[in-house]
């Protein structure tokens, strides 16, 4: 604007009391970047879908309402679909497999934008460098990080089965401070997996307490799921007491089948907690089965200190026999007579073996038919495979559970995966399927909760939950993650026999203003942000 009509415009007010904007200034200024029509906006907030436009500018929104197509440089016809917040997944596991895979194409067909990553206990421990690497490759989602219990006692501790020294605990404290100051959002937790089994509940409140002093979260795979569910999630609620912290159960379920239909009662405890003046909330997949190592079907004792030493355990014939006693203890105490629960997903050293249960590849190999044989097969297996690790699926729970728990309004949709790599291994579907799903299955098709509030569970109660501020609602000055989609036909395509199958149903999915997913194929753009918890500017004053 020329010195001239700026002071013509000047004048203009002072003897008038009005603006006078010459029509080119005004034609420029009603330009948006994008502007999506036609929709029906499922603003985040669970209230009722109504009809209005979206325009996006400079990657935030910048109004909703009635928006004439002539003031978008491009327009979406959203053709009557929903239109939504990006999905956050509040439980991911992307270390390694983004930094392969940085378009993310998995979550991003099923309408993920924002992922949090770091939990049970597994995260980078130098948080910075894995922030810099993302910046630096460019990524298609947005990644929030907790920092892991097991990645931090690993570090300071290695595999050791015992408590830690004063000097150990701080020193570990001091790492959760660090991470709290590069960007965490929070603490996580394996307690069921080496070495995070093997730390008593004084060592994590410590710890949580480091977090919780710079607004994190506590978000816990709990110690156990099963025949003690119960102890497990009093664990959690009382680290959440002494810390004065917020918790998040992760992957909130029943993987006993005794204890089919005890959701009800271990969400009971979540509600009595929330009572007490505790902010505890959960997390699920909407799946009856579960995916990890083989590893964890071994007592942690046994995989405690170095491989070797784990291996000489395994060749001893009374810690062998030990070994199994336990194993077969746990398999009967969850009302099962035998490993067939149990399905390889991949296995490193033989892929003949993928989609197979551990019962099956016991009968393929000529083994007798019982429990003890199979427990041998494990070990042999997990010896076989070495540090490179089996995955596992394993059909642990009821469908009743599954339905009670995502009924529950404090529930969140996460899906527990990695950026899945495409037709290698039998993975499980939740990679590729998770909120499709519960779209799909749950909302349309079961009727288990409303269109709005799945959509308020994948959207602003993550956000407020890990306190990502901009993000989880279709507000203007809100980050512009949105995904339009047909609620008719939205579905997800993976099964567990052929689970690599993108999620159908979403046209358009858009990070940070950009069309990621544009006319439903993925479009290669990567303008996803790193995301950072409430301690990050100590830790930038602190640098100064």
């Amino acid at each position: 604007m020329s010195l001239y009509v700026q002071m013509l415009m000047i004048r203009s007010i002072i003897l008038t009391g009005f603006l006078i904007i010459p029509s080119t200034i005004l034609a420029q200024a009603q330009q948006y970047d994008l502007v999506i029509k036609n929709g029906r906006v499922v603003d985040g907030t669970g209230n009722p879908w109504y009809y209005a436009d979206v325009a996006i500018q400079n990657g935030k929104v910048a109004r909703i309402g009635t928006i004439p197509a002539t003031e978008g440089k491009r327009v979406i016809d959203a053709k009557n679909q929903i239109v939504a917040p990006g999905f956050i997944d509040v439980h991911a596991h992307v270390e390694g497999s983004l930094e392969e895979r940085p378009t993310a194409d998995n979550f991003l067909y099923d309408g993920v934008t924002s992922v949090v990553t770091g939990n049970c206990g597994g995260s980078r421990t130098n948080l910075r460098a894995f922030q810099d690497t993302l910046k630096a490759l460019g990524i298609s989602i947005n990644v929030a990080s907790l920092v892991g219990h097991n990645a931090i006692r690993l570090k300071v501790m290695k595999t050791a089965f015992r408590e830690p020294t004063a000097r150990e605990q701080a020193e570990m404290e001091a790492l959760v401070e660090q991470a709290m100051k590069d960007g965490a959002v929070g603490l996580s937790t394996g307690l069921i997996y080496t070495p995070g089994t093997y730390a008593r509940t004084p060592e994590i409140v410590n710890l949580a307490k480091a977090a919780a002093r710079y607004g994190g979260v506590y978000a816990s795979h709990i110690r156990n799921e099963g025949q003690e569910v119960s102890k497990a999630i009093e664990e959690a609620i009382q680290i959440g007491r002494e810390a004065g912290i917020a918790v998040q159960i992760s992957h909130f379920k029943v993987a006993s089948k005794p204890l089919w239909g005890f959701s009800k009662q271990t969400i009971s405890m979540v509600d009595a907690a929330r009572r007490e003046g505790i902010d505890v909330t959960v997390d699920q997949y909407p799946y009856t089965a579960s995916s990890t190592t083989l590893l964890s079907t071994i007592p942690s004792w046994a995989l405690a200190d170095s491989d070797s030493i784990v291996l000489t355990r395994f060749h001893d014939a009374a810690t062998r026999l030990r070994i199994k006693k336990e194993m077969l203890e746990s398999l009967r105490k969850n009302g099962r007579n035998n490993f067939d629960y149990a399905v390889v997903s991949y296995n490193p050293v033989d892929t003949t073996y993928n989609g197979l249960s551990i019962t099956r590849i016991n009968q393929k190999l000529g083994r007798k038919a019982n429990a003890e044989t199979e427990a041998d097969l494990i070990l042999d297996l997990i010896e076989k495979a070495g540090p490179k690790r089996i995955q596992m699926v394993y059909h642990t729970m009821s469908e009743e559970d599954v339905a009670t728990i995502m009924r529950y309004p404090n529930t969140m949709v996460a899906s527990d995966a990695g950026v899945a790599r495409y037709m290698s291994g039998v993975p499980h579907p939740r990679a590729y399927g998770t909120n499709s799903r519960v779209l799909g299955r749950y909302v349309r098709e079961k009727q288990i909760i409303p269109l709005e509030e799945a959509i308020r569970r994948m959207t602003s109660l993550p956000a407020q939950r890990f306190r990502l501020a901009d993000r989880g609602l279709l507000k203007p000055g809100y980050a512009a993650d949105i995904v339009v989609f047909d609620e008719k036909t939205v579905a997800d395509q993976a099964t567990y026999d052929k689970p690599h199958a993108y999620a159908t149903g979403f046209s358009e999915v858009l990070v940070n203003g950009e069309a990621v997913i544009e006319n439903s194929r993925h479009s290669g753009k990567r303008p996803g942000q790193v995301l950072v918890g409430n301690g990050y500017q100590a830790g930038i004053a602190a640098n100064k």
